[in-house]
């Protein structure tokens, strides 16, 4: 071989690699891109799924309290909510929801409770605490993939 090539080859070699490079970059930038928009797609989707079930459990929840005639519409409609979580959430969230229903139907079946029933439930005040907890606690531990 000439010493001529020597110098063309290291030019075209130079040329692929650089070539190459450019296109592996790009291909992992714009695979990481697409990870990212999923991973805030599937972060913005579950919050606007635990908000609507915070408003409708606390909605059914106050309305359970006061009064024992269940409204089995809108019982349905929070358990088509759970439904949706046991797709989208972790085993956690979907069992905290699952607990809150529950509750809400136990409410219904209680007697009525009054303004000065207040300082004896004071705790079951916030029959969300959990539901709130096992959400925070996976939208924060949500995995890059």
């Amino acid at each position: 071989m000439s010493i001529v090539y020597i110098p063309a080859l290291a030019a075209f070699g130079g040329s692929a690699f650089g070539a190459v490079s450019t296109i592996v970059s790009g291909w992992f930038s714009r695979r990481r891109r697409l990870r990212e928009r999923h991973h805030a797609r599937s972060f913005s989707r579950r919050e606007r799924l635990y908000r609507s079930f915070i408003e409708e459990a606390s909605r059914l929840y106050a309305d359970a309290l006061v009064s024992d005639r269940a409204e089995i519409p809108q019982l349905v409609s929070l358990y088509t909510l759970v439904g949706r979580m046991r797709i989208l959430s972790s085993g956690e969230v979907v069992h905290a929801a699952e607990r809150t229903g529950r509750l809400i139907i136990e409410t219904y079946l209680s007697p009525n409770r009054t303004f000065v029933d207040l300082p004896d439930f004071i705790e079951e005040m916030d029959p969300l605490r959990d539901f709130g907890e096992a959400c925070r606690s996976e939208l924060m531990n949500l995995p890059v993939r």
